[in-house]
């Protein structure tokens, strides 16, 4: 849930924005009481019990064979107590991944699909190093096992001139990209090639076909930095998911880039994850939209493709 400030103690951004909000009440000639926000449902949060809740940035175990037990249970188990009807996960082995590791990856993803049919959603992982391999992996998982995209992590920056045939394919497929990103100001250790809200504008700018998604804006580094970024990126989506509960971290985004390009995400951080969206200062009807008719959207895109 949303961060609380104790009574007497006021951030930096909540100073600010009491302070424009005064200015502004005072240039109106106007009580402050009168420029308060209409009230914001906070009942749960969706806005319709009927419609789902769609996780789509989640990821279950890595384990060596499609038959080896993994956490499908637990994941399905924190997904039921918060009213998560379905997961888009992805399964990651270490990385730089070799094509047999992604390989068993996917292939562990599948035969928890089929266990979990009306659960689970599959995004393929590959390492875009392995060229025809990743390729071929793809279209296999998208076309024969019925994976809804394509999960990309640190091996490479998404602007490398190797990582596009992997859009171009998903473009002719119809399906989305997730893919790893972060932005800080100094280095990450360990993912020298990590990609960013800046990245992400680029390649979506390079490819107005692409349908990406810049996963966990909560998931460090500079939030605000990743959002503005984003900005005019309109093919470019961006999940809520990361375990930095910051307040306003949702609002800006619904402000910066639109509603309809909000996409509820948890990235394993289930109860961080929900409490962004319940807490947000955002109506049902828009928490709705973020918490899966926007990434129905997207779907239903691939089923046109298909047909």
């Amino acid at each position: 849930m949303l961060t609380t400030t104790p009574i007497g103690l006021l951030t930096r951004r909540g100073f600010l924005e009491a302070s424009a909000a005064a200015a502004g009440a005072a240039l109106a000639g106007t009580s402050l009481s009168a420029t308060r926000a209409a009230p914001v449902d906070s009942s749960g949060a969706g806005a319709d019990k009927t419609a789902p809740v769609i996780d789509c940035h989640s990821h279950l175990s890595f384990r060596k064979t499609p038959d080896e037990v993994g956490n499908d249970l637990e994941v399905l188990d924190a997904a039921d107590r918060l009213g998560i009807d379905q997961l888009c996960c992805s399964i990651l082995c270490s990385r730089p991944a070799s094509v047999e590791g992604f390989r068993a990856c996917n292939a562990a993803l599948a035969a928890a699909i089929k266990r979990h049919p009306n659960r689970l959603l599959g995004y393929c992982y590959v390492n875009p190093e392995h060229g025809r391999e990743a390729l071929d992996e793809i279209r296999r998982c998208l076309d024969q096992e019925g994976f809804i995209g394509v999960k990309l992590y640190n091996e490479r920056v998404c602007t490398d001139p190797i990582v596009a045939p992997l859009v171009e394919l998903t473009i002719e497929l119809g399906a989305v990209i997730l893919h790893h990103a972060g932005h800080g100001h100094a280095p990450f250790p360990g993912q020298p090639n990590i990609s960013d809200g800046g990245h992400l504008a680029e390649l979506g700018r390079r490819y107005p076909e692409a349908r990406l998604i810049c996963a966990h804006v909560g998931g460090g580094g500079d939030w605000e930095w990743t959002i503005k970024a984003l900005r005019h990126a309109q093919n470019v989506y961006l999940d809520t998911s990361g375990s930095v509960t910051d307040e306003g971290i949702v609002e800006l985004a619904a402000r910066t880039l639109g509603v309809d390009r909000l996409l509820f995400g948890c990235d394993m951080s289930f109860t961080a994850g929900v409490g962004k969206i319940r807490g947000a200062a955002l109506s049902a009807e828009e928490k709705q939209q973020i918490l899966s008719g926007n990434l129905l959207r997207l779907l239903a895109e691939r089923k046109r493709k298909k047909a």
